[in-house]
């Protein structure tokens, strides 16, 4: 019986190679597998063996496309810069956005294989042959050397709730998020960041990788670390009008959230400190928009602020820069919206 078993296997016709799933081109010559079914997987589905996708291994189940293996989900390695050098780690810090590692197929002889970007080691990420990591690490270095800067106070953060604390914490990862994203970035700095503090406690509970974020922070002071006459305070209760971002000023935001409304509270802070102070031109740009709560209001969260500033530094044009930060809710819109 074993022998017509044998025989049957030799007779019997083998099925052509399917390209790969990824790339399309003809997969490589696998090893003997000697792991049994689970170590013919990792190979099958692409000429790579990276599964497509960057997952750890994709096997076909029941005529469809089944993935298992990381990479690929939430939660999965990612290429990660630290020191000028990627490797691959969990998903914190300044992330390449590339996917996990795959080796490619060697090219045809004479020709250039046609293969998907998915098949090359961190090829999904390139952006000129450099990292998307690598040229937003540069930006921000750059930024740091020339400005402008950005400060967030936290020596007001005393005055809040838990719960104002925890919102807090979740807007400054915000606001680091979108200053990555910046093709003009600030240079940040949390000042006054006390070891042991609620808001310290609460950015690196909340905040994946809040170590590795590319920001000063410090226990010290702004007044400490800038001379009184390149800070600018900004405060919605200002009477001067913010007209333009200078890269030589180092701006400062109040590090408060507005669910308890501390009236003031930033401008007598600032006032105190002899320091000039500005606020955004909401009033010039836009103008108050009819709602059933009558509601109107200039104050915004730090990171909405940030937006604010961010895209004027880009644009220079305040009617985009204050759509792209001042929401609806504010009672406040764009004299080309009111209907």
């Amino acid at each position: 019986m074993a022998a017509a078993r044998r025989r049957s296997l030799r007779g019997r016709r083998r099925s052509p190679a399917r390209p790969c799933a990824c790339c399309g081109s003809s997969p490589r010559p696998s090893a003997p597998a000697r792991g049994g079914r689970a170590a013919r997987r990792g190979a099958r589905g692409t000429c790579c063996g990276s599964g497509g996708a960057g997952s750890g291994s994709w096997r076909r189940r029941g005529g469809s496309g089944g993935r298992s293996g990381r990479g690929a989900g939430p939660g999965g390695p990612r290429a990660q810069v630290k020191g000028g050098t990627a490797r691959s780690g969990p998903a914190e810090g300044l992330q390449a956005g590339g996917r996990g590692p795959g080796r490619g197929p060697a090219a045809p002889p004479g020709a250039r294989a046609a293969l998907s970007l998915l098949c090359l080691p961190g090829a999904a990420s390139r952006d000129g042959g450099r990292a998307p990591a690598a040229l937003v690490k540069e930006r921000l270095l750059e930024a740091r050397a020339s400005g402008p800067r950005l400060c967030v106070d936290l020596g007001v953060a005393d005055r809040m709730s838990q719960k104002e604390t925890s919102r807090l914490a979740s807007q400054i990862r915000r606001l680091y998020g979108a200053n990555k994203r910046a093709q003009k970035p600030f240079w940040l700095c949390l000042t006054e960041f006390v070891v042991g503090s609620l808001i310290y406690e609460e950015c690196f509970r909340m905040n994946d990788g809040f170590s590795n974020y590319l920001m000063d922070t410090t226990q010290e002071s702004y007044l400490d670390l800038f001379p009184l006459d390149v800070i600018v305070y900004l405060t919605p209760d200002s009477e001067n009008v913010l007209e333009d971002i200078d890269p030589k000023k180092v701006y400062v935001l109040g590090g408060l959230v507005d669910e308890s409304i501390h009236k003031k509270l930033t401008l007598q802070r600032a006032q105190e400190q002899s320091l000039q102070t500005a606020r955004l031109p909401i009033r010039e740009y836009m103008v108050k928009n009819v709602n059933t709560k009558n509601y109107h209001s200039e104050t915004l969260a730090i990171n909405q602020v940030f937006d604010v500033l961010s895209t004027y530094y880009e644009t220079r044009s305040w009617p985009a820069a204050l759509k792209a930060g001042v929401s609806s809710g504010k009672g406040y819109v764009l004299p080309d919206t009111v209907k």
